[in-house]
């Protein structure tokens, strides 16, 4: 018994021989020559460190370190890649014995990476990666994840400050710059929430960052379950290409992470920019070969035109005139496969390209390449849209298939707002279902396949008056050569009706049919979606007076069928009336005047 009480007497004296050698008689500096040493040997960098080392073992282990510089490789313009002011870190020693973890303080202050790329590609991290191995150890494929845990985790507080990140991109003649101010972690423990803050600025090439945020995090004692709850970020967008030249954007937001689960949750208590308010909840599970997302997100009012750069009209004119020498490549849906999405967004409303729209619900989900849109529904103008459609990105070339219905619809103020066509007016309904493939504009006005139908109550043509040309047209070859009077250029209707067909970028209307208590118009004709010509062959024929349009010649013009052309383009269509049937009129019903008076004059022979 006595030796074994002298024996562990001497160990422990050993021990704080030990502890008595390193905290005061050994000194780490001595050492610095040696580690520049090997730096350069191994990486042929310079590492400068000009503050003293300073060290204790007993009772914390701690280090402090600062004056460190790593230089760049050979001609790059900032000689330094690396300088850090100063490292503080300090953990007791004896609680990690028995799997605690005690940190008094972790502190980096002014760091600094300036980071290079050369026009030949080099980096300012080349010669400092290591070769990797030929032998990569298989990872478990049992699925369990790991069960250590520590009895205890105590950090008196994390603080990085002053730290700068360049990059400056000799190719493109780019620099990227990320200023953190600060990043501090409060007193941390497990099972505990702790405030998490941090201040940043970032410097694009198009714009400028500040951002900044608080919030509460807290780890797990098994550290399976990471929570941020209450986490307020505020942003300032500047720039040339940002609308008005800023946008802040203010953010509360929660998480919820389960890494055993591999499942994350957040929660977007508000979210807030540009006048656009939002929230809503974003689940993804990340732990199956393809990740999934579902998300439920409410928004209220989108002014996209606000959203949208303005263009001056010279440039906007140019961009439009010139033609483009690139060749149009079809665009890359491969994405499309990495992730299934299971998304249903409801928003307020939308005005975009100043179409006014209200009440719009979205819902799709997207497997294994494949999105199908199940209800794409809104307000407008009077009436609803009702929409449901499917793309295909599995292949090169993707393919869709659509089905939309517009029902009550006033058809003026949305082809004005739409395309600023002012050229039908009434309460439309529209159903279509289509089907192409490729998603290059010009590729979907010509691969289009579609067949639909449309009825339009209650309207106007607007551009036109018929009836008036009609009566003009009789007048002047009755030999009144009088200017017309100046009726409104409008044809009124109480129905238009027929169905269309879509192929090549052409629609074709067979069944055009126009009715109102004066006149009827039926016939067929075209309309090119690529160049926007049209071109329609009708009849007209008067059925009624034509007092409610200015006129009374229902009986010299009743029944007869006057040929009725269409052509020009969409915003400014031509009308045109052929005269021959109005001569062959005009000349049977003189010669039938002839025959009258010939008769009552010569008694009937």
């Amino acid at each position: 018994m006595k030796f074994l009480k002298w024996f562990f007497v001497a160990i422990l004296g050993l021990v704080a021989a030990l502890v008595l050698y390193i905290t005061l008689i050994f000194d780490p500096n001595d050492f610095k020559p040696q580690i520049v040493d090997v730096v350069k040997d191994k990486t042929g960098r310079n590492l400068a460190i000009s503050s003293d080392l300073s060290w204790t073992f007993f009772p914390s282990l701690g280090i402090k370190l600062g004056g460190i510089t790593l230089s760049n490789p050979a001609g790059f313009e900032n000689a330094a890649m690396v300088s850090i002011n100063e490292v503080v870190a300090e953990v007791a020693l004896m609680p990690l014995l028995k799997k605690e973890v005690e940190i008094s303080q972790l502190n980096l202050d002014g760091l600094t990476l300036a980071l290079e790329t050369q026009k030949d590609g080099r980096t300012s991290f080349d010669g400092l990666t290591g070769q990797a191995s030929d032998s990569v150890q298989p990872q478990s494929s049992d699925g369990a994840t790991s069960s250590a845990t520590l009895s205890k985790l105590d950090i008196g507080g994390i603080s990085i400050t002053n730290t700068k990140i360049s990059n400056f991109d000799h190719q493109t003649n780019a620099t990227q710059v990320l200023s953190l101010k600060s990043l501090t972690l409060g007193r941390f423990q497990l099972d505990q929430f702790a405030t998490l803050q941090y201040e940043l600025s970032a410097s694009l090439p198009d714009l400028n960052l500040d951002s900044s945020g608080e919030g509460q995090i807290r780890v797990s004692q098994d550290l399976q379950h990471v929570t941020i709850n209450d986490f307020v970020v505020t942003n300032l967008i500047t720039g040339n290409s940002i609308p008005n030249g800023s946008l802040k954007a203010d953010i509360n937001t929660s998480l919820e992470m389960a890494l055993d689960k591999q499942t994350m949750s957040l929660v977007l208590a508000s979210f807030s920019a540009a006048d656009i308010n939002a929230s809503g909840k974003v689940d993804i599970a990340y732990g199956a070969k393809v990740p999934s997302v579902v998300a439920k997100l409410d928004i209220g009012d989108i002014d996209i035109d606000r959203l949208l750069p303005k263009q001056e009209e010279g440039a906007a004119t140019q961009k439009q005139t010139s033609p483009s020498n690139a060749a149009a490549v079809e665009p890359d849906l491969t994405a499309m496969k990495t992730v299934n999405l299971d998304i249903n967004v409801n928003v307020k409303s939308v005005k975009v390209a100043n179409l006014k729209t209200q009440n719009w619900v979205f819902k799709m989900v997207m497997k294994q390449g494949v999105a199908n849109i199940s209800q794409l529904s809104a307000d407008l103008y009077g009436g609803t849209i009702k929409a449901s459609a499917k793309l295909d990105g599995r292949n090169k070339v993707a393919q869709y298939q659509f089905d939309k219905r517009l029902s009550g619809v006033d058809i003026r103020a949305l082809l004005v707002d739409a395309a600023e066509i002012d050229m039908l007016d009434g309460t439309a309904n529209f159903n279509v279902a289509g089907k192409g493939k490729s998603l290059l504009p010009d590729n979907l006005k010509k691969n289009l396949l579609a067949n639909g139908k449309f009825e339009i109550a209650d309207g106007a043509i607007h551009g036109v008056n018929i009836p008036q040309m009609i009566r003009d047209a009789k007048a002047k070859l009755g030999g009144d050569m009088s200017p017309s009077d100046s009726t409104e250029q409008k044809t009124d209707f109480t129905s238009m009706t027929g169905s269309f067909k879509v192929a090549k970028g052409l629609v074709s209307n067979p069944d055009l049919h126009m009715a109102s208590p004066l006149i009827r118009l039926t016939g067929a004709g075209t309309a090119n979606v690529i160049n926007e010509a049209l071109d329609y062959r009708l009849t007209t024929s008067v059925v009624g007076s034509l007092e409610g349009q200015g006129g009374n010649e229902r009986d010299a013009l009743y029944g007869v069928e006057i040929p009725f052309a269409i052509s020009g383009t969409m915003s400014e269509p031509k009308f045109s009336l052929d005269t021959k049937a109005l001569f062959d009129s005009k000349l049977k019903d003189e010669t039938n005047k002839l025959k009258d008076s010939l008769f009552k004059k010569f008694g009937g022979f």
